[in-house]
C-alpha cells in the first residue's frame, strides 16, 4: 500500500491523533514523528523511511529508524542505536547516519533540533553560591 493511500486512511482517525479546542493544527504522539504534528510529511507510520529520537536512560539520546527493505517484516524493520558521546560528536553522528543511509533530507534539520533539545534538557544546572553578609566586629 502506498504512503499516500495509508495517509488518506489514517489522517482523520488514529490512536495517536490529538485534537485541541481552538487550535487548527492537530498534534500526533506517534513514535517516529519528529515534530509531533499530524501531517503527511512528518508522519512516521506511513513512510518506509522514518526516524525517531527519544531520550536515553541516563544521558544522550536513542535513535530508532525504519529499514526500508524490511517494511514487510515488522519485527526486523526497526533498528535502534544510542548516542552518548558529547553533544557535538553525537549530533555529527546523527547527521552522518541520516545522510549516509540516504534517509529523507527534509527530516535532517528536525532530527538535529530534537536531539539538541534533548541534550539541552539533560544538562546539569550550575548552582550559584549564595553570598553571605559580612561579619560585624
Amino acid at each position: 500500500m502506498s504512503a499516500h493511500l495509508s495517509w488518506m486512511i489514517i489522517r482523520n482517525n488514529n490512536a495517536y491523533l490529538t485534537k485541541k479546542r481552538n487550535i487548527k493544527k492537530h498534534f500526533s504522539t506517534e513514535p517516529h514523528n519528529l515534530l509531533n504534528l499530524a501531517s503527511f510529511r512528518y508522519n512516521g507510520l506511513v513512510h518506509r523511511k522514518s526516524i525517531g529520537i527519544v531520550p536515553a536512560d541516563n544521558n544522550g539520546f536513542k535513535v530508532t529508524w525504519k529499514r526500508a527493505k524490511a517494511h514487510h517484516k515488522p519485527g526486523k524493520s526497526i533498528a535502534t542505536t544510542t548516542m552518548k558521546a558529547g553533544p557535538r560528536v553525537a549530533l555529527y553522528h546523527l547527521r552522518r547516519l541520516i545522510r549516509c543511509n540516504k534517509y529523507r533530507k527534509d527530516l535532517t534539520k528536525a532530527a538535529l533540533r530534537r536531539a539538541s533539545a534533548i541534550l539541552n534538557s539533560q544538562k546539569r544546572t550550575i548552582q550559584v553560591k549564595k553570598s553571605r553578609p559580612k561579619k560585624s566586629d
